[in-house]
C-alpha cells in the first residue's frame, strides 16, 4: 500500500512538471506605465466572530500521527482585507521601484490579472513596499485570519488517523485533494471564481495564496494541547482549493518543492490592512504627502 502510495505521489510531481504552465507575454498596462498607485487598494472590513479552525501543521501524540485539534478562535475586531488578491499590474510597480524581484516567465500584466509566481519572500517584499507608498500597514494574513475572511470557502482539513496505518491518511489527502479540477491552469480575470459571504473575491479558485504562518510540528498531550512544538519558518501555509505547505522560495509549487497531495496550480496573495487609530492615520498620511514634496 504505501508503494502505490508513492507511486500516486510522483504521478502528482511530473504532472505538475510537465504539466500546461499559464505563460503569456509581458503586456504593458498604464497603470505599470505610470509608476504609481493611483489609490488605495479596495478592502473588506469582516466584523468580530468566532471561528472553528484546525491550525495547520503535523500532529503526533505518543510518537503516532494524530489528527490536528480543533479550536475556537475568538476574531474581538474587525478584519480589513483586500477584496481582490495583488493585481499582476500593481506587484509590477514594485518591481519597477526596485522593491520587488520581477516575475522569472512572461507574466499577463493587468489590473484585472492576479499577481502569480511569487515566493513568500516576494509577497512580503510588496507588503512592505505598499505600507511605505501608502503610510498604511499591510501584510499577509496569518492562516486563522485567512480561514477567518474565507468564511464557507475555507474547508476543514482533518482526515481520521489509522495507528496501524498511518499512510493511509496520506492516500486519502492526495485522493481528496486531486479530485479537483485542474483542467484550467490559466489564473483568470477577477471575479472569475465569485464573492463569498462576506463581499471577499476569488478565494478557493485556482490561485493559491500566501499566509504569514510557519509550518509547526507539534506534539500533543493527552488533552489535545500543544505539549511541545518545532517551528519552521523556511516553510510557509498556502491557501487555497486546500491547504498547502510550501517552501518560502518557491514561486512555482507544480515545478518545485512537490510533496504529498496535488501542488498548488498558481501562488499569488492578497494583505491584510492594520487599522491604526484617526491621529496616527492621519499624521502617517501628512508625512508621505511632506515626503512626497520634498
Amino acid at each position: 500500500m504505501l508503494i502505490a502510495f508513492k507511486l500516486k505521489v510522483a504521478a502528482a510531481c511530473v504532472a505538475g512538471l510537465f504539466g500546461p504552465i499559464a505563460v503569456a507575454p509581458l503586456v504593458s498596462d498604464v497603470a505599470s506605465r505610470s509608476g504609481a498607485i493611483s489609490s488605495e487598494p479596495a478592502v473588506v472590513a469582516i466584523e468580530p466572530g468566532r471561528l472553528v479552525y484546525r491550525p495547520a501543521g503535523d500532529f503526533t501524540r505518543a510518537g503516532r500521527q494524530a489528527e490536528a485539534p480543533l479550536r475556537n478562535v475568538q476574531f474581538k475586531k474587525q478584519l480589513h482585507i483586500m477584496r481582490h488578491q495583488v493585481s499582476s499590474a500593481d506587484y509590477q510597480l514594485c518591481v519597477q521601484d526596485g522593491a520587488c524581484r520581477d516575475f522569472d516567465r512572461g507574466v499577463v500584466i493587468a489590473l484585472d490579472r492576479p499577481a502569480v509566481q511569487v515566493s513568500w519572500h516576494d509577497a512580503n517584499a510588496y507588503a512592505g513596499w505598499l505600507s511605505r507608498k501608502t503610510g498604511v500597514h499591510y501584510r499577509l494574513p496569518s492562516d486563522e485570519e485567512w480561514a477567518y475572511a474565507a468564511g464557507s470557502r475555507f474547508k476543514d482539513d482533518g482526515l481520521p488517523v489509522d495507528a496501524n496505518d498511518p499512510a493511509k491518511r496520506w492516500i486519502s489527502r492526495y485522493e481528496r485533494e486531486s479530485d479537483r479540477d485542474i483542467s484550467d491552469t490559466a489564473p483568470s480575470p477577477f471575479g472569475r471564481f465569485g464573492l463569498n459571504e462576506h463581499g471577499v473575491a476569488d478565494l478557493a479558485g485556482n490561485v493559491w495564496e500566501w499566509t504569514s504562518t510557519c509550518f509547526v510540528r507539534s506534539q500533543l498531550d493527552e488533552r489535545g494541547d500543544s505539549a511541545r512544538d518545532r517551528i519552521n519558518c523556511g516553510v510557509r501555509v498556502a491557501q487555497g482549493v486546500h491547504r498547502a505547505y510550501i517552501t518560502d522560495f518557491i514561486r512555482d509549487a507544480r515545478a518545485g518543492g512537490c510533496a504529498a497531495g496535488v501542488p498548488p496550480t498558481n501562488l499569488g496573495f492578497r494583505l491584510v490592512r492594520e487599522e491604526t487609530s484617526w491621529v496616527a492615520g492621519a499624521t502617517q498620511r501628512l508625512s508621505k504627502a511632506l515626503s512626497a514634496r520634498s
